[in-house]
């Protein structure tokens, strides 16, 4: 490890703030990636006359768990299903016994109903356990975010590193087409689009980064107008170095340095478009678990303020730990700072 990179270290731990948010944010991003671990309507493994079965990863036919069953798909919530697994064995079911789109049974009262002991976050006006929806959307949300951060920061990156390095016409053409391109209105083209092909997560994620990848274009076009005319550059020229090893070797790590720093923001800018699309009813299909599609149903239903109160906490709380990753990123990058934080 370089003492380049030790310093950035020692800086991005300084900042006490964005060093505990990485951690929990982490955290969350982790236990997410095994919801159906720890939000599912089926049980995680079940015993019956000596059998084993694993519903949480295969699907079951009553037939195939009890002799009298029927050939149909194992309602694992059944009663009936439930006091003969009883009988003849056991189940563990996960932490919450309820998907994201499981219909909770026998409330008591109209949905929406409030949080209890059997539903922690209460429900949504569909009877839909908000705490499964929660968990899952949380993973469908940074999911999201992270892909689309990452592939268009790399045909950014790609676009400004070929704007940069020839410069001339080919940065007077690209910059204009730029201009143009990020003249379009975005919303009137995503509702058109909807009304031809019901969105999905792979289709939104292709009709944003027809946009999204200028957002690191002008920094890095920057650096590599700057970086080009370094004297270590031209150097490398003369000596016959390619000009795709000159961009990837020699300037491209100074101009990384400037990307990263904005990263964090661009992941938490992808994740709150994803949130603004389903709250306007233009983002994943209907009955997709969804942050956004969460603040939709507090607005429907302000007689339920837990469902805004959740929505609103579960998305703040995330951005808020995306915006402290990023100032901790950008002072590990500064120049300016000292190792500890001190300038």
């Amino acid at each position: 490890m370089t003492p380049l990179t030790r310093r950035r270290i020692a800086n991005f731990r300084a900042n006490r703030r964005g060093w505990w948010s990485l951690w929990i944010f982490l955290a969350l991003f982790l236990v997410t990636l095994f919801a159906e671990f720890i939000a599912n309507d089926r049980p995680l493994v079940a015993r019956v006359d000596g059998r084993w079965f694993v519903p949480v990863l295969a699907d079951y036919a009553e037939s195939d768990i009890i002799e009298d069953g029927l050939p149909l798909e194992a309602d694992w919530h059944d009663p009936v299903l439930q006091a003969a697994i009883a009988e003849r064995g056991w189940m563990i079911w996960p932490p919450i016994p309820y998907a994201h789109a499981s219909i909770v049974r026998d409330l008591g009262r109209p949905a929406p109903a409030p949080p209890s002991a059997r539903n922690w976050l209460g429900t949504d006006d569909q009877a839909r356990d908000v705490l499964a929806r929660v968990i899952y959307g949380f993973r469908i949300s940074v999911l999201f975010g992270f892909t689309l951060t990452l592939v268009s920061s790399a045909i950014g990156i790609a676009a400004g590193a070929v704007q940069g390095f020839y410069g001339g016409t080919i940065d007077l053409l690209f910059q204009r087409f730029i201009e143009i391109w990020s003249g379009m209105p975005q919303l009137f083209l995503l509702i058109i689009l909807a009304s031809i092909i019901t969105p999905s997560f792979w289709v939104l994620l292709g009709f944003l980064l027809l946009f999204s990848w200028m957002g690191l274009t002008g920094v890095v076009r920057a650096e590599f107008l700057r970086g080009r005319n370094l004297d270590y550059v031209r150097a490398a020229r003369a000596l016959g170095v390619s000009d795709t090893r000159l961009m990837l070797r020699h300037i491209l790590p100074n101009a990384m340095v400037a990307t990263l720093t904005f990263l964090p923001f661009i992941l938490s800018g992808s994740v709150t478009v994803l949130a603004s699309l389903d709250f306007l009813g233009f983002g994943l299909p209907p009955g997709s678990p969804s942050l956004g599609e969460l603040l939709s149903q507090g607005k429907n239903n302000l007689q339920a303020p837990w469902l805004a109160f959740t929505g609103f906490i579960v998305l703040g709380g995330v951005l808020t730990l995306l915006i402290f990753i990023g100032e901790a990123v950008r002072d590990a990058f500064d120049p300016r700072k000292l190792p500890g934080g001190g300038r």
